[in-house]
């Protein structure tokens, strides 16, 4: 990268946003950008996030984008390494490789108030940018508690998005921290292998069947030689998932058919009555994510696994004690305690109009227009931003739509002409905000009575959408330029004019000076008498 490099667009992240926000540019005639990616490889949270038995809760054939679609997908619910491949492909086929900054994290961001542009600086050099997408995601960066005593651990101490593939776990004893999505997946990979294994469970989650199986050779035939029946099924698993969002959004009550089948679904695997109690949530389905696993209680339930209704609280040698003062004695500890969702790292290196960070005009909870701009900060958007999470389908439907606000607000920018800025307006952001919070207020995030991450430190929701990804869509196809303010480049000083010679009145002149010029002028008058 070289100095002071400067281009159209800078889009930070290559992950399924990043990538996403490159094809749309490019599509829109757009190729003066750069994608700059802090690791060696595309993936986001999809190279990241490795771990034994790694995989997507969402379907294949909607976990894709629109403009992309797959027939290989080798199973219904792909793994890690085959999403990652696909996004190693989009990059392929869209002609990004030309654009793909790797090893190049950024550092800081500065909006340059004069030449209306972003400097950013990178772990591999500083470059500006008129206009700046952030699509960093908020699984990109792992949250480890902490645990009193954790410094002094002998053993092996990992997070679950940070897997170490180097330690042998066979044999050891494990303690798994947490019970989300990474957790469901991790235990039932590791638990033939390991000696022993802890699961510290501070809340547990609700876990439904997990309808996987091989997408056999027929159907991706069909797919290959008949595109359109990909589209179809792609739909249908959309129209489904749209049906359902009312139940999350408006009548939570109506859940409750859910959650007996996710009853039945661990009374099969679970027969300990003991064990089936500590199992069993205390919260409405669906206020924490639903989680999906046919094989997480069944590894529960075998002799070498050890239940802990309780967090870990500290750690005193190779001892792990949990809150209720059960202990348990490990070798390695594997935290799958999720991510910096509400207080992205990424928001303290934005450095805004009136140099206030993002970090700070965020301090008392995330909020966007429209999940995309923030007030303060000119031509700087995000994608999947405050409010645009989903509960029970594709993020890839609302990355998409947040395509469209970006294909839209690069148009606007075009039309304006000449060197131009859209800052989001305050009362705008305001106003949204208030609406996206007024409709939570009756989803079952809200009234679930649950404690979940989807929640920021206030207790508020920043981070679901409240409604379907159809109403989204609507919502985010056009930049309605009365929500934004438009800035110009600073008029330059005029020019200080030559200096004019001025005469000082007689009434303010000095008396000294007055005196002294009554005497030449007398002066004047009497030789002009002589002559």
């Amino acid at each position: 990268m070289t100095e002071h490099e400067h281009v159209r667009v800078a889009v930070i992240g290559s992950g399924f946003g990043g990538l996403g926000a490159a094809v749309r540019l490019r599509r829109e005639g757009v190729t003066d950008f750069v994608v700059l990616e802090r690791a060696g490889s595309v993936g986001g949270t999809w190279r990241d996030n490795s771990y034994p038995g790694c995989a997507c809760d969402v379907p294949s054939h909607l976990y894709s984008f629109s403009f992309a679609p797959n027939p290989e997908w080798p199973r219904t619910f792909s793994g890690q390494q085959h999403i990652r491949a696909y996004l190693e492909h989009v990059a392929d086929v869209f002609g990004l490789r030309p654009h793909l900054r790797f090893d190049s994290e950024v550092k800081l961001m500065t909006w340059d108030a004069e030449r209306l542009r972003w400097v950013i600086e990178t772990s591999s050099g500083t470059l500006s940018a008129d206009l700046v997408v952030s699509a960093t995601g908020p699984l990109s960066d792992p949250k480890v508690p902490d645990v009193p005593g954790l410094d002094t651990f002998p053993g092996k101490v990992f997070h679950s998005a940070r897997w170490d593939h180097d330690y042998d776990l066979r044999g050891k004893r494990v303690a798994m921290v947490g019970t989300g999505a990474s957790a469901i997946q991790i235990v039932p990979a590791i638990q033939p292998e390991v000696a022993k294994l802890t699961l510290f469970q501070r809340t547990p989650p609700w876990v439904m069947p997990r309808m996987d199986r091989p997408v056999s050779g027929a159907e991706r035939s069909l797919h290959r030689a008949l595109p359109a029946t990909a589209k179809l099924r792609r739909g249908l698993l959309w129209g489904i998932r749209e049906l359902q969002v009312h139940a999350f959004t408006k009548y939570p009550d109506a859940l409750g058919v859910v959650e007996q089948l996710a009853r039945r679904n661990m009374f099969r695997a679970v027969k300990d009555p003991a064990l089936r109690a500590r199992l069993t949530p205390d919260y409405r389905i669906g206020c924490k994510r639903i989680l999906l696993s046919s094989t997480y209680y069944p590894a529960l339930a075998q002799p070498n696994v050890d239940v802990v209704a309780s967090g870990l609280r500290e750690i005193r040698g190779s001892t792990a004690v949990a809150a209720d003062g059960s202990e348990a004695e490990v070798d390695a500890i594997v935290f799958g305690t999720g991510f910096h969702v509400t207080d992205m790292p990424i928001a303290e290196r934005v450095v805004g109009a009136g140099g206030r960070t993002l970090a700070e005009a965020w301090s008392s909870g995330m909020k966007a227009l429209r999940g995309a701009t923030a007030a303060g900060f000119p031509n700087w958007m995000t994608i999947i931003g405050p409010n645009t999470g989903l509960g029970n389908s594709s993020m890839i439907l609302m990355i998409e739509s947040q395509l469209n606000y970006l294909a839209d607000y690069v148009r606007q920018l075009d039309a304006l002409g000449g060197r131009a800025a859209l800052d989001a307006r305050p009362e705008a952001v305001d106003a949204w905000n208030r609406r996206v919070q007024e409709r939570m207020k009756r989803t079952v995030w809200s009234t679930g009575g649950c404690t979940s991450w989807y929640l920021d430190e206030n207790g508020v929701n920043t981070t679901v959408w409240p409604g379907t990804t159809t109403e989204f869509r609507g919502a985010t196809r056009r930049v309605d330029l009365t929500e934004y303010d438009l800035i110009r480049p600073p008029a330059p000083a005029p020019a200080a004019p030559d200096p004019v010679p001025v005469s000082v009145p007689e009434a303010t002149a000095h008396p000294a000076r007055r005196a002294e010029e009554k005497a030449e002028r007398k002066s004047d008058e009497k030789a002009e008498a002589e002559a």
